[in-house]
């Protein structure tokens, strides 16, 4: 392992002004993306869809750091030829692949899940990076509901996700490591704040016990937020202080960075709550961005499928790119969505 190698790609996945776009949506979950602008979900679709999101120029060479791919798309030619993931790392972003096989019911524990896809990752991740990638990622995932999380689940995700970062470091790949407390229930700020502490202790206890270098990882947390269904709705201030205590509390300086994932925020509340946190500073990581939908709704939208709205789409893609960038700066304010807007 070349843990300087690895820093190196870890620092330029979380440059300042920049973040990573999460392009590796499975086939289940793009088809929804697409039923909902009325399109197929074809190869060729989701070919032409990313291929428009990697040839924004403006957006992936000033706004994107890295790229993460679903394994189709890392694998996928550009309607020219070129390897998609070629196009990626001229724009100077940094190409990365998902590689758990997502969730399954944990036994004996119900309600909670377990992350598979351990099996065959090394033989895998060492065709990935002769392919071009130079990170990974995997996604553990914690509900919050009567009785649960459970310790012995939590420990299990966490587990899994310190063996699958030691195997990406062998193999010369920065992993990112991605335990997500979901905002889908009823609970409230404080219950968000006090399972993501939970988590992210054990996530490092687990990394500490799998001799994992953390100079060589991002860490891709949920914000504390509360859950979708709570009457109780807390300030973008709140939750922008509490998710900074909670990290401070957890998650070691010498992590390069922190890259948020959005976890169903809308697009501008994505944007509104990074800006909050990156205003506040005082913390010893980059914090940037790590969004999936909340990047791509809007240029999914403008798309709809049609080749003559490619510009359009592209252009939104820029738009929310740019919006995001300034948040991981402190720099964003609302009224920049309007003026600001292509």
């Amino acid at each position: 392992m070349n843990l300087a190698a690895l820093n190196e790609i870890a620092e330029k996945m979380v440059t300042p002004g920049k973040g990573i776009l999460a392009a590796d949506e499975s086939s289940g979950t793009i088809k929804k993306r697409f039923d909902a602008i009325g399109v197929e979900s074809t190869e060729t679709n989701r070919r032409d869809y990313r291929e428009l999101l990697f040839r924004s120029t403006e957006a992936m060479q000033k706004y994107i750091s890295g790229v993460i791919l679903y394994e189709e798309t890392l694998y996928q030619d550009a309607a020219d030829g070129t390897p998609l993931v070629k196009l990626i790392a001229e724009a100077g972003a940094v190409p990365g692949i998902k590689v758990d096989k997502g969730t399954k019911p944990l036994p004996g524990f119900p309600g909670e899940t377990i992350t598979e896809g351990l099996d065959g990752l090394p033989e895998r991740l060492a065709k990935d990076y002769e392919r071009g990638a130079r990170f990974a990622k995997w996604r553990a995932v914690i509900d919050i509901a009567a009785g649960i999380p459970t310790a012995g689940a939590v420990k299990a995700n966490a587990h899994a996700l310190a063996r699958y970062a030691r195997i990406c470091q062998e193999a010369q790949i920065v992993p990112i490591v991605e335990p997500e407390v979901l905002m889908d229930g009823s609970h409230d700020i404080a219950r968000c704040d006090e399972v993501t502490r939970f988590v992210l202790q054990t996530v490092f206890a687990e990394l500490f016990e799998q001799r994992v270098a953390l100079e060589g990882i991002v860490l891709k947390p949920n914000m504390v937020v509360c859950g979708k269904k709570c009457e109780t709705r807390a300030t973008i201030d709140e939750c922008a202080h509490r998710t900074i205590a909670a990290l401070k509390a957890t998650v070691p300086s010498s992590v390069p960075g922190i890259a948020y994932l959005s976890g169903g925020q809308s697009d501008e509340e994505a944007t509104a709550h990074l800006n909050a946190m990156n205003k506040i500073g005082g913390f010893p990581w980059k914090m940037t961005f790590s969004y999936g939908r909340a990047l791509q709704a809007a240029p999914q939208k403008a798309w709809a499928g049609r080749p003559e709205n490619v510009a359009a789409a592209q252009r939104a893609f820029t738009h929310r790119a740019r919006m995001n960038a300034l948040a991981s700066l402190g720099k964003w304010e609302d009224s920049l969505e309007t003026a600001l807007a292509a």
